[in-house]
């Protein structure tokens, strides 16, 4: 069963969690706007979707070489993690609009991602942002063992000394392996930990939708291409291998480095579960910003680079991040606290390089820091 006894100390720090959301509502108060999406975000939600299907469409209705039609793969493989970034990442927030059934039905595009919105909403909110980088609850820092070590609470072995080199090939198949297996084995895991129930849907009905899911996924994107594209069937399946590597390269490099670097502390509980910090506290210790000044970039990764704020506010709209950034960094300097952010992405991926590399020669947390 779930291990909710997990909790975060309630009276340490608390007063920066308090004047942050009020200086935060202050905002959307006197700006008199929404905290949900915006025309601009309606945009790119079309702009996503189009930069995603629409290279499939020529695929399947326009005769072109084998190099334009791997061109069209690739361009799908970064429309595909852009709407993951862009479109359903809010929605399955309950941050793209204040009606929940438009979160629910815009965030049902995961089905075209070759993934599953309940595993997905249990695994990222209910875990990820509950309890991040605890060791044992948070999934994002537990990948296989024996491959890659994110935690320093995690046993070393012999390989991990090489995993700042071999991770980045492997979070290529982070999105392959969550359409062909991921999914199962956390339903399994999920119904074990009574997390199934807590999203509204029966263990049955969750089964159907997975596999129905990937049925409607393979149907779009394996058995249409190679059924109509006039190129050999295996150029088909090494398109879709370039596009789901790509994707999943594109979202393991926007997300570790937020967390899996040298500034994160990884909370220990107590032996009563008890984690000594405010939980909002904690984000600012275990969360880095990056790149706040890339504009584009920002655009295209869904505002993820502004990862403090969103794991402050995460039903909030990434669409407001930016200008929500000075109030969290003026409040956390107001309180002595940390604001962790990176001038650059590049300078982010060498930090979650960096922690990559210590993780795999170091056992124990103060070698870390």
């Amino acid at each position: 069963m779930f291990n909710s006894n997990v909790t975060f100390t309630k009276t340490h720090n608390e007063e920066f969690h308090k004047v942050l959301r009020k200086r935060v509502g202050d905002y959307f108060k006197t700006k008199n706007i929404s905290r949900h999406a915006n025309a601009a975000m309606v945009f790119k939600t079309i702009a996503m979707l189009a930069f995603y299907i629409t290279p499939l469409c020529f695929l399947l209705s326009v005769e072109m070489s084998t190099w334009l039609v791997l061109l069209m793969w690739t361009i799908m493989g970064f429309g595909m993690a852009g709407v993951g970034l862009s479109v359903m990442h809010d929605a399955n927030h309950g941050a793209y609009s204040k009606n929940e059934k438009v979160n629910n039905v815009i965030g049902k595009v995961l089905v075209i991602l070759g993934g599953n919105d309940v595993n997905w909403k249990i695994q990222h909110n209910v875990l990820h942002h509950t309890y991040t980088n605890v060791t044992g609850l948070d999934e994002d820092i537990e990948p296989p063992e024996a491959l890659l070590r994110f935690s320093p609470n995690k046993k070393r072995n012999a390989l991990h000394r090489f995993q700042h080199v071999y991770a980045w090939f492997f979070y290529g198949l982070m999105t392959m392996f969550w359409f062909i297996s991921k999914d199962y084995k956390q339903a399994r895991r999920y119904k074990k930990m009574g997390l199934i129930e807590s999203q509204s849907i029966t263990y049955a009905n969750h089964w159907i939708t997975i596999i129905v899911g990937k049925i409607i996924f393979a149907f779009i994107f394996i058995v249409l291409p190679i059924w109509l594209c006039e190129t050999p069937w295996y150029i088909s399946i090494l398109g879709i291998t370039i596009m789901l590597f790509i994707s999943g390269l594109t979202l393991g490099a926007i997300f570790q480095p937020a967390h899996v670097v040298p500034t994160s502390n990884y909370p220990v509980p107590d032996d009563s579960g008890n984690i000594e910090a405010d939980w909002a506290v904690s984000q600012l210790y275990n969360t880095a910003n990056f790149a706040p000044k890339a504009r584009l970039f920002s655009w295209y990764v869904g505002g993820l680079n502004y990862q403090v704020e969103h794991h402050l506010f995460p039903n909030i709209c990434h669409v407001h991040y930016r200008k929500l950034a000075n109030i969290v960094k003026q409040t956390a300097q107001e309180f002595n606290l940390p604001y962790h952010s990176y001038n650059t992405f590049g300078r982010a991926l060498l930090e979650h390089s960096k922690m990559l590399y210590k993780l795999g020669h170091y056992d124990n947390a103060p070698a870390i820091h």
